[in-house]
């Protein structure tokens, strides 16, 4: 116990300097991630305003119980999967196709231009990019709406956004036209970092350009693309509130009411405060659970993980 406690005294007095930058951090975190955490006994308590967070009688698995037995239940499950996992298979892999791309453009201010243009769609706001989609999906005036109906794939004043079937591709397909540009950064930040050296053997070697990007470029990012992948696992059930609230509506809701939606509209609006406090810790459990299989499977195939 003497000795551990003298080590961590030689390590503050040694290295008290990172400590002091990394504070402001470490008391971010504590105060808006732990913090709120007190917050979770709600889930187990019948909440009353009157008592307070923690004056209301202690309920258990009351409302645990209660989703469970929901009819709701397995479709805001199977709806949240179906967004998550649909976006992770075809948007995941887009922004390392664009590093990729980006990469091999020589020419500097080329490459800058794409760079800008592929990153101007990230800072448009959610409630914006959802009103575009309305505009565009218009049954009477949107141009994709037009456009669709002129290739005869949607009948005439058909209704894009309120068709159960086509919620999912736009909302995947927006998602990745706004964000795999900025979430290529990391990827290009990654590329750049490889070393000349093995450009200039696999020349030497005879390699075309499709074998520099299989055979240094891919091998180099590979770590970034797994703990990236697992981050993205580990929010599977994390699908985000904002835009598939605003895409919902009385004729699609069959597939856009998510667990994150139906926590808003049941455990906020109808102020069933307890019961939405229990759905939120049951998803944010499942995506902890995922994490660490995703991370343990990930640390036994390839030695890469994030613990």
């Amino acid at each position: 116990m003497e000795k551990t406690k003298n080590s961590l005294q030689r390590g503050w007095k040694k290295n008290w300097q990172l400590w002091v930058m990394i504070l402001p951090a470490i008391l971010f975190i504590a105060i808006f991630c732990y913090g709120p955490m007190y917050g979770i006994q709600l889930a187990f308590r019948d909440f009353n305003f009157q008592k307070g967070l923690t004056g209301g009688d202690w309920a258990g698995l009351k409302y645990f119980q209660q989703y469970f037995q929901s009819p709701m239940f397995w479709p805001t499950i199977r709806n949240t999967f179906l967004l998550a996992v649909t976006s992770i298979v075809f948007g995941f892999p887009i922004p390392i196709l664009l590093a990729l791309v980006i990469n091999q453009i020589k020419n500097n201010k080329c490459k800058k231009l794409v760079q800008t243009t592929i990153y101007m769609p990230y800072f448009i706001s959610t409630v914006v990019l959802v009103a575009l989609m309305n505009i565009l999906c218009s049954p009477t005036t949107g141009l994709i709406s037009h456009a669709l109906q002129a290739l005869h794939l949607i009948g005439p004043d058909a209704n894009i956004l309120g068709d159960p079937g086509k919620f999912i591709p736009l909302y995947v397909l927006s998602g990745i036209w706004q964000s795999s540009g900025w979430n290529s950064i990391i990827y290009i930040a990654a590329l750049s970092s490889v070393d000349t050296q093995l450009y200039d053997a696999a020349k030497i070697d005879g390699a075309n350009r499709w074998q520099l990007v299989r055979y240094v470029e891919l091998p180099a990012i590979a770590p970034t693309i797994i703990i990236l992948l697992i981050m993205n696992m580990g929010n599977i059930l994390s699908v985000g509130f904002e835009k598939t609230f605003l895409m919902q509506n009385s004729l699609n809701k069959g597939i856009s009411e998510v667990i994150s939606t139906y926590v808003f509209n049941v455990g906020i609006k109808s102020s069933q405060f307890s019961f939405g406090a229990a759905v939120g810790l049951f998803n944010t459990m499942v995506n902890f659970v995922v994490l660490m299989v995703v991370n343990g499977i990930a640390r036994k195939k390839s030695d890469i993980s994030l613990m």
